[in-house]
């Protein structure tokens, strides 16, 4: 890798030719970071059975490697920070209503994060740093009102 593309003061992955490996992503965010980013894309495999094939997309030099979930419309996005993991999801004007009636239930830091979110013409923009266990809930929770949860499918009997 390219050792500018791995400059202490980058925060994003910017180095183009190829998306980060395991490796990267755990040396690049830290131990517990990349333990959390692995817990995310577990629990959406898991609660999200065959619905997405996450992709790498890379955003230029500005924006580096980030993991996309989306089915026809975006689910989330996957951001690795150095020494953080940052996920990003966009709420239409219905999952805004949504989060609404959940709000209640989120963490004080989740509640003032969604409040400063920016909202565009396609949504309001989430980044929330995935950093302790009260924030990966949220994250479930968050991501529950995006697309309802599914149940996984029975195992086939040999």
């Amino acid at each position: 890798m390219n050792p500018e593309a791995m400059n202490e003061s980058n925060l994003r992955i910017i180095e183009p030719r190829q998306p980060p490996s395991p490796a990267l992503l755990k040396s690049w965010m830290g131990g517990k970071a990349y333990g959390f980013w692995t817990n995310v894309s577990e629990w959406i495999s898991e609660n999200y059975p065959d619905v997405f094939t996450p992709e790498w997309l890379f955003g230029g030099k500005k924006h580096g490697w980030y993991l996309r979930y989306k089915k026809s419309k975006s689910f989330c996005s996957l951001i690795p920070e150095r020494n953080q993991f940052v996920i990003l999801i966009v709420f239409g004007a219905e999952e805004r209503t949504k989060v609404e009636t959940i709000r209640p239930q989120l963490s004080a830091s989740t509640r003032k994060a969604y409040d400063n979110a920016t909202t565009f013409h396609d949504g309001k923009w989430l980044s929330l740093r995935v950093s302790n266990p009260t924030a990966m809930d949220d994250v479930q929770q968050l991501l529950a009102v995006k697309r309802k949860l599914m149940k996984a499918k029975p195992e086939r009997r040999k």
